[in-house]
């Protein structure tokens, strides 16, 4: 049994001694023993099943275990302790009752659970006696805490770990990096209350020449009060990206002098001769939002700019593709018809607008012209085109705490609305504002260390763990929709997902990384170099065989084991040679003899 479940078999846990006796324990005992073992700080259980429920699994059919739910994951394991499940309650997003009492037919009664993270699961109980009714209650009340006066188990949670991830990020040392402020760019603090814009951070970069005054016009004309501000500077041509909102025209087309006269000082910063607007949307969208008082920037109006719309589509269109491709991989793949189905989710043409919108911006700042990127709000596909482009500019963000910076600048600190988008504890499934943006994008990022497979520090472990816990409400970082929607103390009530990261980082770390400051990086943003994200998007499938380890990379890891090895037996032979016992040995050794130093060279040769 101990092998079965992968658990270290101590006598101890498994065993009672009593007079010479072995008494086993029940199978159900241990299981919950070792489930028990398994549970984080603070982790309790709200629910044990005291009857068997049956799992209804869309691969190998109906599962005969136990359910036990705790303040933080359903766990389900079989009666012969064969399979488990183990879904964090921040996972599910929907949660309902199958079947009624007087439903025919075997296992038509249950629960339906909807999950964020491309899974369903289906539980059959009894009819008799109202069963599912406890674990019905139970399973929504902890799956959507926030909407039933509870915490989320963040707040709960006392995780220990050995490196702080809530110091992975100050602003003030990542523009230093940057090489900011310069004669042309300066550090403001008009938000540091967050009276200026209350989704924007409080530590912005805007144009030496604009005074604080300038920032409170230009804010009156931007969306959301989310003016034109600083995320990156090339740091030979001094080419900048800004990102903000869009500018509120409306129908009648109204203009501000302020907000004209503001993106020219962006234009001249650098001497660049026409300023570049990356307007995200598609052209009729921008056009459409005039009647809701929105707009885009008028070549009339803003004569010293040019404006680029990159047509990638709203927050609805992604979230109906998401939902179209998870209904083509799971529970089952159509093999037959798999690239017509793949084909009409539109899920990788969105991969590839987003990607091509980002290599545009990333050519612009290249040549020496800044640009502006925003869309409607400038918390969603502005954020996806920005945090690309720097990606792809800028090596440091390509290592594995770069790309923890890159996170925590370009999407939790400047707004985008993870709460709203992931609704985290939240049971109004059907809420509009829901969107796979964030997910959107990490997917991007795959596509590009598939690309360029030495450019990156960080492995494809990192960006899957990151989307598991996106939704799983276990760590602080993704957390509510902007810093002033933030508890103050969520630093000091919460762990960094950074923590767990880094405590472990060469878990996430990339074998055939090559560092390369100066180099920028152009993915093929066409659908034929695209590809599924298998190993995220169908990991539940056991029918899909999981994209292993590369021999050739597994070949290197042991080799880097290895040289590690050799080269720790050198230091004690060193250290051994060294030491006073030894003097004699050294004296009586032969003068062309070669050093142990000496030897130090032939180890470091690169596999």
């Amino acid at each position: 049994g101990c092998h079965r479940l992968n658990i270290e078999p101590t006598l101890p846990s498994c065993v009672n001694l009593h007079c010479s006796r072995v008494v086993i324990m029940s199978l159900s005992q241990f299981v919950s023993q070792s489930i028990q073992r398994a549970l984080l700080a603070w982790e309790t259980y709200v629910y044990i099943a005291k009857a068997n429920i049956m799992y209804i699994c869309p691969f190998s059919g109906p599962v005969k275990g136990k359910v036990f739910i705790t303040n933080y994951r359903l766990y389900f394991k079989s009666a012969d302790a064969v399979m488990t499940l183990n879904v964090p309650l921040g996972a599910i997003g929907r949660v309902e009752k199958m079947g009624g009492a007087s439903s025919r037919g075997e296992n038509s009664y249950g629960l339906d659970i909807t999950c964020k993270d491309m899974r369903n699961l289906r539980f059959a109980l009894k009819q008799e006696g109202h069963s599912r009714r406890d674990i019905f209650d139970i399973l929504f009340r902890y799956a959507f805490p926030l909407s039933h006066g509870l915490l989320l188990f963040a707040y709960l949670s006392q995780e220990k770990y050995e490196e702080n991830g809530w110091s992975v990020y100050k602003p003030m040392d990542e523009f230093r990096r940057q090489g900011l402020p310069t004669d042309k760019w300066r550090i403001t603090f008009i938000n540091d209350n967050y009276e200026l814009c209350d989704t924007y951070p409080t530590i912005l970069v805007v144009p030496f020449k604009a005074t604080e005054e300038d920032l409170r016009k230009v804010s009156t004309f931007r969306s959301r009060g989310r003016i034109p501000v600083l995320s990156w500077i090339h740091r030979e041509n001094q080419a900048v990206i800004c990102r903000c909102s869009q500018p509120l025209v409306g129908m009648s087309g109204k203009r501000n002098k302020d907000d004209e006269r503001y993106l020219d000082v962006i234009r001249e910063a650098n001497g660049t001769a026409k300023l570049t607007i990356y307007d995200a949307r598609p052209s009729v969208n921008a056009v459409a939002n005039k009647a809701t008082g929105g707009g885009y920037e008028g070549d009339d109006t803003y004569q010293n700019a040019e404006l680029v719309f990159l047509d990638i589509h709203n927050i609805h269109v992604m979230r109906e593709s998401l939902k179209k491709l998870k209904d083509i991989v799971y529970p089952n793949v159509e093999e037959s018809h798999w690239l017509s189905s793949l084909e009409s989710t539109h899920w990788l043409e969105h991969i590839k607008l987003v990607l091509s919108g980002a290599i545009q911006v990333a050519d612009k700042i290249s040549g020496g012209n800044s640009v502006v990127v925003h869309c409607s709000d400038g918390w969603d596909r502005t954020a996806q085109l920005t945090s690309l482009a720097m990606l792809m500019l800028d090596s440091h963000y390509r290592t594995l705490r770069g790309f923890q910076v890159l996170l925590e600048k370009e999407w939790i600190s400047f707004g985008h609305k993870f709460a709203s988008r992931i609704g985290h504890g939240d049971k109004n499934h059907a809420d509009q504002d829901r969107s796979p943006i964030f997910v959107q994008f990490i997917d991007c990022v795959w596509q590009m260390t598939k690309q360029f497979p030495t450019a990156f520090e960080f492995n494809e472990r990192l960006l899957m763990t990151i989307l598991d816990h996106l939704f799983s409400c276990r760590f602080g970082t993704f957390l509510y929709n902007c810093e002033s929607a933030r508890d103050t103390n969520l630093r000091s009530k919460t762990v960094s997902l950074w923590s767990l990261v880094n405590s472990d980082s060469t878990s996430y770390l990339n074998p055939f990384y090559t560092p390369e400051s100066s180099r920028v990086l152009y993915p093929v943003a066409s659908m034929r170099h695209l590809e599924l994200w298998v190993t995220y998007y169908i990991r539940w499938n056991p029918r899909i065989r999981q994209q292993q380890q590369s021999p050739v990379e597994q070949r290197y890891i042991e080799l880097l084991a290895l040289r590690d090895e050799y080269l720790k037996k050198l230091e004690e032979l060193q250290l051994t040679d060294s030491s006073p016992n030894s003097s004699h040995l050294s004296n009586s050794s032969a003068p062309n003899a070669a050093s142990p130093t000496q030897h130090i060279t032939h180890l470091h040769t690169p596999f």
